[in-house]
């Protein structure tokens, strides 16, 4: 935005002494929109497309063309739907065709030119130049409560497929330690591992958005694993109009969901 923290602090505050009341539940760690908050929220955000749309319907040139695009599982389950849906609508001449799957499939599609834009998920170190960073999360070692682990034993593991890049992490760098794990789960969805998690079937390696509550985080036992990080990435010969405005929508989307 060009405007210092300070500033942006500054401007917030004389917006809550207009309106009247808290836009900001201020505790410890990130600042939480009040519920007077989160109702300017919606209305903004539904101010910001109406101007987009207007912009993309009466002062630009319209755009044409077709945009393949390749997501995991983990943005398919996202508000990304809500964005491709006021994608349509301002760029109606546009479409755009989805393919997903694992991250190492989306990478490799991407790398053959199969796609022009791929949403999906890296580890941090593995981040390039030209990447789009959507959003950073965590990888973690999960297992039911109830399940009893004995070191001495093979460890049941729980697992996507082959090109699971979790999986592949997690028998290299992961046994280490000398454990031994046994494979007694194979599955291609978060919700099938999830489910696997909590019936005490074994242990598995899951990012933050998909460990809940009633999972326990293995500290201690394992090497930790290697942080996570969302980013967008794009084909060099595939830079055209359309995409670098889709690509504008996705970046705008999960940034302002991440404030």
């Amino acid at each position: 935005m060009g405007l210092s923290q300070s500033a942006v602090s500054h401007k917030i505050k004389r917006l809550e002494e207009t309106l009247g009341c808290a836009l900001l539940a201020r505790r410890p760690g990130a600042p939480q929109l009040t519920d007077a908050g989160e109702r300017l929220h919606d209305y903004a955000q539904r101010m910001s497309n109406l101007h987009d749309e207007a912009l993309a319907d009466l002062g630009k040139k319209a755009l044409n063309g077709a945009i393949r695009l390749g997501m995991t599982e983990d943005t398919t389950t996202s508000d990304l739907s809500k964005v491709l849906g006021r994608f349509a609508r301002l760029h109606p001449s546009v479409r755009v065709h989805i393919r997903s799957s694992q991250s190492l499939n989306v990478q490799t599609w991407l790398k053959q030119g199969e796609l022009d834009l791929a949403l999906m998920q890296v580890f941090t170190k593995d981040v390039q130049d030209g990447d789009r960073i959507l959003f950073e999360d965590t990888l973690n070692w999960v297992k039911s409560p109830d399940l009893p682990l004995d070191p001495k034993n093979p460890i049941p593991f729980l697992s996507f497929d082959q090109n699971c890049f979790y999986r592949q992490w997690g028998f290299s760098d992961g046994l280490r330690t000398g454990h031994s794990f046994e494979k007694v789960l194979e599955c291609p969805s978060a919700p099938g591992i999830q489910s696997g998690v909590r019936a005490g079937l074994g242990v598995a390696l899951l990012n933050g958005m998909h460990v809940t509550q009633d999972m326990e985080i293995i500290e201690d036992l394992f090497p930790p694993p290697p942080d996570l990080t969302f980013i967008a990435r794009t084909y060099p010969k595939s830079r055209t109009a359309p995409v670098k405005a889709l690509l504008s929508e996705i970046t705008r989307e999960y940034r302002s969901a991440t404030v």
